[in-house]
């Protein structure tokens, strides 16, 4: 049995904590929350702490949940892992790159196993999708191309720190895209970009476009927008939440083209010809079968296995640093104008 604790007491960690009702073999023992504004109660009296200190004197759990705002992310996890005891932080795993790397080296130089929440790493239809990639179903990839457009309502910049750097739907929405990127296509090693807030005029873009190139030598874009109301996000397309009014979109939010076929996600729409791969030669489809998984579920079964010692992280410290800095140079390429190199000596 996997005893977890959840830092944080907010959206994302209450459904941690429905998560963790929903998975065998894991048990919340405890529940933190720093904030001046906690509960007065938790799901069935779990005890409440108002910091991590005052939680280690009591119960020591097996695992950490950090769901807390990203600033706190990295000083909140490095006492864990001071102690010994595994995290699973919230993504971004820091609000900026040095910090998110030496997460990573505290970690290593400890040994104690850091999950980051980058769930969608999680889902059947992700882990299908890397599959076909790697198993080579598309033949040598060439191009990929990922979009997320969405309308927020205005009242979801009335809170401030959506309106300024670091609040829009680069960090927020895209770094999910360049996860999944990265897990089901390779690595990325260079970044171009451009941004605007020409709609909504906050300090912060609504809008972006980015050029990636692949370790692999393949050419990837990414386009995305909150200010129009549009299918093509993985929000819409995937059917992870059920939180909207409205059912799964019939769209695609995820293109990818190799030398002998192409792909759609989430449709796992299959191309590859009959014969030759000759634009004159016919295609034919295939949808490649993949069940419904809950991935917040998944990530919490996946981390009691952390725990115990029955599985590697599927996205450590570092990995998510690596997410994290290809996100972020898509601002620092678009502020600088040149390509922004990622990933060298880390």
């Amino acid at each position: 049995m996997a005893r977890l604790a959840v830092i944080g007491l907010g959206d994302i960690g209450r459904r941690h904590i429905q998560a963790i009702s929903d998975v065998d073999g894991t048990k919340l023992v405890a529940v933190v929350e720093p904030g001046p504004n906690g509960p007065a109660t938790t799901p069935n009296d779990v005890p409440l702490f108002p910091d991590i200190a005052a939680m280690l004197a009591t119960v020591t759990p097996d695992g950490c949940i950090l769901a807390t705002p990203n600033a706190t992310h990295v000083p909140l996890a490095l006492p864990l892992i001071a102690a010994g005891i595994p995290v699973l932080v919230e993504k971004p795993v820091a609000d900026n790159v040095a910090d998110a790397y030496a997460l990573a080296d505290a970690a290593e130089t400890a040994g104690v196993p850091v999950l980051v929440g980058h769930h969608r790493r999680h889902n059947a239809l992700v882990q299908e999708a890397r599959r076909i990639v790697r198993d080579g179903l598309i033949g040598d990839l060439t191009a990929v191309q990922a979009t997320f457009m969405a309308r927020k309502p205005d009242a979801y910049y009335e809170v401030a720190w959506r309106r300024e750097k670091g609040g829009g739907p680069i960090l927020i929405n895209l770094i999910h895209d360049i996860d999944n990127l990265r897990f089901i296509a390779g690595e990325i090693v260079a970044v171009q970009g451009v941004v605007s807030n020409a709609r909504r005029g906050n300090a912060v873009e609504d809008t972006a476009g980015a050029l990636l190139t692949f370790a692999n030598g393949a050419i990837g874009t990414a386009l995305i927008s909150d200010t129009t109301p549009a299918p093509w996000s993985w929000e819409l397309t995937a059917g992870e939440r059920t939180s909207y009014a409205f059912p799964r979109m019939a769209a695609d939010c995820y293109y990818l083209a190799g030398t002998e076929g192409s792909l759609a996600v989430p449709s796992m729409r299959l191309w590859r010809p009959d014969g030759a791969p000759d634009w004159r030669t016919p295609m034919r489809e295939e949808k490649r079968p993949v069940s419904d998984t809950d991935p917040a579920a998944r990530q919490i079964g996946h981390f009691a296995d952390v725990i115990a010692g029955r599985a590697e992280p599927i996205i450590t410290a570092r990995d998510a640093a690596r997410t994290l800095e290809v996100t972020l140079a898509v601002t620092e390429a678009a502020r600088s104008g040149t390509v922004v190199e990622v990933g060298k000596g880390r």
